[in-house]
């Protein structure tokens, strides 16, 4: 039987603001279990960015949001062998009240200011949230310096 080559995956997540605040789930069932994050999945087959995020954030926690931009794009393999391009987006909460809707991917789905964040958080998630805070965007690939 052949061997299966290996390949990186595609995710996409989102920094959904809300008053000043993030919100953030904590993580179970998979790589950076026990680690806070934002909502988000892998990208299908023919699926916009956009329309990933949308559906991702309906599956997990039931709300809406606007405004969706640009964040970061990440070669993640911290959490080896999990290899995945991530895409970081970024958005405004639009309506709707978050709820696990996913429970064995996530425990909770809460708002939580910029400036008093739970630990820990998903690599990505800090990337992020520091590149917000700075007023950039951000590109980080291993052995390279964040621009």
């Amino acid at each position: 039987m052949a061997q299966e080559i290996q390949r990186p995956k595609v995710g996409v997540a989102v920094m959904i603001l809300k008053e000043g605040k993030v919100l953030l789930g904590k993580r179970k069932g998979s790589h950076g279990e026990g680690e806070f994050a934002f909502p988000g999945g892998h990208l299908e087959y023919m699926e916009s960015f956009e329309e990933c995020i949308k559906r991702e954030i309906a599956e997990e926690c039931g709300i809406e949001i606007k405004n969706i931009r640009f964040q970061c794009l990440v070669n993640l393999i911290e959490y080896a062998p999990k290899h995945f391009v991530h895409i970081g987006l970024v958005a405004d909460f639009k309506s709707g009240e978050p709820r696990v809707l996913e429970p064995d991917k996530s425990e909770s789905w809460l708002f939580y200011d910029m400036d008093n964040l739970p630990t820990p958080l998903f690599k990505t998630c800090k990337l992020s949230i520091d590149s917000y805070k700075e007023g950039r965007a951000c590109f980080v690939v291993p052995d390279m310096k964040t621009v």
